[in-house]
């Protein structure tokens, strides 16, 4: 990217950077350092580099499934009932970096409509 002068750096992180709910403070803080990092990094580069930072809400994955708490378990998948597809994520950050080089998308939050 320094050779070429230019690149674009997207970080995928967590609606869970911008808000804390019982029982995943340490995952909010995960996400929350992936966003400031990535925006720190937004900050100190050259403007040759776009930064980005996607934060999904609920996306389908298979992480309910891999729970061993029943009631953690359960309390997830009905967290995750009206989640969106993954490829909703994939067009936000091709959104992002489609852009002419001289527009730096600096966060996007894509989440389900239902997720308030």
């Amino acid at each position: 990217m320094r050779s070429r002068r230019g690149g674009h750096l997207v970080t995928v992180a967590s609606v869970g950077s911008h808000e804390v709910s019982p029982t995943a403070a340490v995952y909010c803080g995960t996400k929350y350092a992936a966003w400031a990092i990535t925006e720190g990094l937004r900050l100190e580069s050259e403007p040759w580099l776009r930064v980005s930072t996607v934060t999904p809400g609920v996306v389908e994955s298979e992480l309910a499934e891999t729970i061993t708490d029943d009631t953690a378990r359960e309390a997830m998948a009905a967290y995750r009932a009206k989640a969106i597809a993954p490829s909703a994520i994939a067009r936000a950050i091709a959104f992002a970096v489609e852009q002419p080089d001289d527009v730096d998308v600096n966060e996007i939050v894509v989440r389900p409509a239902a997720q308030r």
